[in-house]
């Protein structure tokens, strides 16, 4: 397949990242809501009533420089660009260009956060951030990528300032992968016949945070 790198300036990359900061730094929230009728539905609002039945947080604000799997101990400057310029990446089962980009993200030591796509749930949610069900997805601060170019992404973490070379300290821990929407567990039925649920309290994944400007085109073309 042809892989053409985007004509933007990297001047240009630049100042698209940087006017997704205001976006990363107050990332949204959004809210799996199972109704009486057994409808869902996805909003960024959160439900009125506070013990609606299945509410479920799909997304947060937390990134991987501030989780606590040993990022305290990431060198100053690779924690500053990684909470200017959180990166999450979306990833799906037996996904080869899932599995080229979570390696571009290890093998130069950026920080980043990984959800994964398997339940009709997750391909909604997807659709919801992205606006499309292609794989792999990922953000960098506002920056969105759809699909996977070596040169694309290495253009953009380079625009953001993360390092060519890996600086992780030898005890770093990667965040393990987690579902992109919170599993909901069903309390029994009680014996007056109302129906009744709880939600498990989710570890909240984090949701790509909505660009400022227009998404740039993929100069790949590439859709898993």
């Amino acid at each position: 397949m042809k892989t053409a790198a985007t004509s933007a300036p990297l001047l240009s990359l630049l100042l698209l990242l940087c006017g997704g900061m205001g976006a990363a730094a107050q990332a949204q929230q959004v809210y799996r809501t199972v109704g009486p009728d057994g409808r869902v539905t996805f909003s960024d609002r959160p439900p009125v009533d506070a013990k609606q039945p299945q509410t479920a947080t799909v997304g947060g604000g937390t990134s991987a420089a501030a989780s606590d799997t040993g990022a305290g101990t990431l060198p100053y400057a690779l924690q500053q660009v990684a909470t200017r310029f959180p990166v999450t990446l979306y990833t799906g089962k037996d996904c080869a260009p899932c599995a080229s980009a979570r390696n571009l993200l290890v093998a130069r030591g950026v920080p980043f956060t990984e959800r994964t796509v398997a339940s009709n749930e997750d391909i909604d949610a997807l659709k919801q951030l992205s606006g499309s069900t292609s794989l792999p997805f990922g953000t960098i601060g506002g920056q969105r990528l759809e699909g996977f170019s070596d040169v694309e992404w290495t253009q953009y973490l380079d625009a953001a300032g993360y390092p060519k070379q890996s600086q992780l300290p030898a005890g770093y821990r990667r965040p393990a992968a987690q579902p992109l929407v919170a599993s909901v567990e069903k309390a029994p039925a009680p014996a007056d016949g109302a129906a009744r649920s709880r939600t498990t309290p989710p570890r909240a994944p984090q949701q790509a945070p909505a660009p400022t400007r227009a998404n740039p085109s993929n100069p790949a073309g590439i859709s898993f």
